[in-house]
Protein backbone atom coordinates (compact mmCIF):
# COMPACT_ATOMS: atom_id res chain seq x y z
CA UNK A 1 0.00 0.00 0.00
CA UNK A 2 1.95 3.83 -1.15
CA UNK A 3 1.17 6.10 1.55
CA UNK A 4 0.02 9.71 0.53
CA UNK A 5 2.49 12.44 2.97
CA UNK A 6 1.16 15.92 4.05
CA UNK A 7 5.03 17.39 4.93
CA UNK A 8 4.33 20.75 6.81
CA UNK A 9 7.64 22.88 8.00
CA UNK A 10 8.07 26.49 6.92
CA UNK A 11 11.57 26.16 5.41
CA UNK A 12 10.92 24.94 1.66
CA UNK A 13 14.26 23.64 1.76
CA UNK A 14 13.57 21.58 4.79
CA UNK A 15 10.10 20.25 2.82
CA UNK A 16 12.29 19.03 0.37
CA UNK A 17 15.25 17.23 2.39
CA UNK A 18 12.23 15.57 4.64
CA UNK A 19 10.98 14.38 1.22
CA UNK A 20 14.42 12.79 -0.02
CA UNK A 21 14.99 11.15 3.00
CA UNK A 22 11.44 9.87 3.10
CA UNK A 23 12.21 8.47 -0.70
CA UNK A 24 15.50 7.01 0.79
CA UNK A 25 13.63 5.09 3.58
CA UNK A 26 11.82 2.79 1.52
CA UNK A 27 8.48 3.92 2.14
CA UNK A 28 6.01 3.13 -0.62
CA UNK A 29 5.23 6.60 -1.43
CA UNK A 30 1.78 7.67 -3.02
CA UNK A 31 1.67 11.61 -3.05
CA UNK A 32 3.21 14.14 -1.43
CA UNK A 33 1.91 17.15 -0.33
CA UNK A 34 3.37 19.95 1.59
CA UNK A 35 2.27 22.86 3.46
CA UNK A 36 3.84 25.69 4.68
CA UNK A 37 2.51 26.23 8.14
CA UNK A 38 -0.07 24.11 10.45
CA UNK A 39 -2.72 26.44 8.75
CA UNK A 40 -2.57 25.33 5.36
CA UNK A 41 -1.89 21.73 6.29
CA UNK A 42 -5.27 21.67 7.57
CA UNK A 43 -6.50 23.19 4.25
CA UNK A 44 -4.87 20.42 2.69
CA UNK A 45 -5.71 17.42 5.03
CA UNK A 46 -9.18 18.96 3.81
CA UNK A 47 -8.69 18.34 0.44
CA UNK A 48 -6.07 15.26 -0.22
CA UNK A 49 -6.34 11.71 1.48
CA UNK A 50 -3.93 12.02 3.43
CA UNK A 51 -2.05 8.68 5.61
CA UNK A 52 0.68 9.86 7.10
CA UNK A 53 1.51 13.55 8.21
CA UNK A 54 5.06 14.58 9.33
CA UNK A 55 4.99 18.33 11.19
CA UNK A 56 7.39 20.54 12.01
CA UNK A 57 6.75 22.37 15.50
CA UNK A 58 8.21 26.42 15.21
CA UNK A 59 6.35 27.62 12.27
CA UNK A 60 4.44 31.06 11.70
CA UNK A 61 0.58 31.67 11.03
CA UNK A 62 0.11 28.27 13.29
CA UNK A 63 2.78 26.03 15.02
CA UNK A 64 2.54 22.43 14.76
CA UNK A 65 1.18 21.73 18.15
CA UNK A 66 -1.74 23.82 17.54
CA UNK A 67 -2.38 22.30 14.02
CA UNK A 68 -1.88 18.70 16.35
CA UNK A 69 -4.53 20.05 19.23
CA UNK A 70 -6.97 20.51 16.03
CA UNK A 71 -6.77 17.33 14.20
CA UNK A 72 -6.98 15.60 17.61
CA UNK A 73 -10.49 17.59 17.87
CA UNK A 74 -11.79 16.94 14.48
CA UNK A 75 -13.21 13.11 14.27
CA UNK A 76 -12.48 12.93 10.52
CA UNK A 77 -8.51 13.51 11.44
CA UNK A 78 -8.14 12.64 14.81
CA UNK A 79 -6.61 8.52 13.79
CA UNK A 80 -4.30 10.34 11.20
CA UNK A 81 -0.91 9.03 12.30
CA UNK A 82 1.28 12.00 12.97
CA UNK A 83 5.39 11.91 13.17
CA UNK A 84 6.87 15.55 14.65
CA UNK A 85 10.14 16.46 12.87
CA UNK A 86 11.77 19.41 14.83
CA UNK A 87 15.64 20.80 16.21
CA UNK A 88 12.82 20.92 19.71
CA UNK A 89 14.97 20.32 22.57
CA UNK A 90 12.38 21.10 25.00
CA UNK A 91 11.88 17.85 26.71
CA UNK A 92 8.52 18.93 28.96
CA UNK A 93 7.32 19.85 24.90
CA UNK A 94 8.74 16.74 23.50
CA UNK A 95 6.90 14.66 26.41
CA UNK A 96 3.33 16.63 26.04
CA UNK A 97 3.64 15.33 22.54
CA UNK A 98 4.17 11.82 22.77
CA UNK A 99 1.11 12.49 24.80
CA UNK A 100 -0.89 12.78 22.53
CA UNK A 101 -0.54 10.04 20.34
CA UNK A 102 2.37 11.25 18.25
CA UNK A 103 6.29 10.36 17.35
CA UNK A 104 8.69 12.46 17.17
CA UNK A 105 12.03 12.59 15.31
CA UNK A 106 14.58 14.85 15.85
CA UNK A 107 15.95 16.64 12.78
CA UNK A 108 18.15 15.71 11.50
CA UNK A 109 17.25 12.21 11.04
CA UNK A 110 18.50 9.23 8.73
CA UNK A 111 16.55 7.24 6.40
CA UNK A 112 16.53 4.02 9.07
CA UNK A 113 15.49 6.41 11.88
CA UNK A 114 12.36 7.09 10.29
CA UNK A 115 11.58 4.11 8.36
CA UNK A 116 12.05 2.24 11.82
CA UNK A 117 9.20 4.99 13.24
CA UNK A 118 6.71 4.07 10.94
CA UNK A 119 6.84 0.49 11.19
CA UNK A 120 5.58 1.34 14.84
CA UNK A 121 3.08 3.76 13.67
CA UNK A 122 1.53 2.39 10.53
CA UNK A 123 3.37 -1.25 9.98
CA UNK A 124 5.53 -3.30 7.89
CA UNK A 125 3.46 -3.56 4.91
CA UNK A 126 4.30 -0.12 3.95
CA UNK A 127 7.68 -0.38 3.51
CA UNK A 128 10.01 -1.72 0.63
CA UNK A 129 11.55 -4.61 2.39
CA UNK A 130 13.93 -4.93 -1.10
CA UNK A 131 15.11 -1.87 -0.53
CA UNK A 132 17.59 -1.05 1.84
CA UNK A 133 18.19 2.54 2.69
Amino acid sequence: MAVNLLIVDDSSVMRSMIAKTVAMSGLKVGEIHQAANGQEGLEQLGNHWIDLVLVDINMPVMNGEEMIRQMKQDPALRDTPIIVVSTEGSSQRIDNLLGQGVKFIHKPFSPELFRDTVKTLIGEGVINEDQDP
